[in-house]
């Protein structure tokens, strides 16, 4: 597990992070929140309440957008991981981060952090915003029959649009886009 946690914060480290700003959209920071479990690596998602403002019902990473009291992105990412679902910052490892990603249909820019987690057993969701939390199998996503790609024209340009399938659910939007991103860099570090 070390070496794979080394392996993935140096190609993180060594790539050239994808910026956004405009202070048109707001600020918003996930955790990529990776675990080893039962001899493999799983990735963390939450899946939304109907209760929440956007994106309801969605299956998600955990964050949320940026408020006047914190002091980085990561803060964000750490604060709701924390509210939504009880990881708190001392059970989270951060590795680096992955290019910032706008939402298409609401006005975000978010910036992901890809990170070790550890404390499975003391997770519990925020009934408000989170309705569960939905572990995935990294083995499972990079099986290609689970991924469906499409395109889009989005402000007149081609944007990919992925569509992953995990037992009858379906990681889609920024999430899936960000998932993306994550999966090609894991792929490569275990070849």
């Amino acid at each position: 597990m070390r070496v794979v946690k080394q392996q993935l914060q140096q190609a993180l480290s060594r790539r050239q992070k994808q910026r956004i700003t405009d202070s048109s959209r707001v600020a918003a920071a996930v955790l990529v929140p990776i675990y080893y479990k039962e001899g493999e690596y799983y990735i963390l998602f939450t899946k939304r309440t109907e209760r929440v403002k956007e994106h309801k019902g969605e299956i998600s990473f955990p964050g949320g957008a940026y408020q006047e009291g914190d002091r980085t992105l990561v803060d964000t990412a750490l604060r709701e991981c924390a509210e939504e679902i009880g990881l708190m910052a001392d059970q989270v490892e951060i590795l680096g981060e992955l290019d910032d990603m706008p939402t298409i249909a609401t006005n975000y820019i978010v910036t992901p952090f890809v990170a070790f987690i550890s404390g499975l057993q003391n997770l519990k969701v925020d009934a408000k915003e989170a309705e569960e939390i939905i572990e995935v199998p990294i083995r499972a996503l990079l099986d290609k029959s689970c991924l469906r790609q499409e395109t889009d024209i989005v402000n007149g340009e081609e944007v990919p649009l992925y569509f992953y399938h995990y037992r009858g659910r379906v990681i889609w939007g920024a999430t899936a886009r960000i998932l993306n991103q994550f999966l090609d860099i894991f792929a490569r570090i275990m070849e």
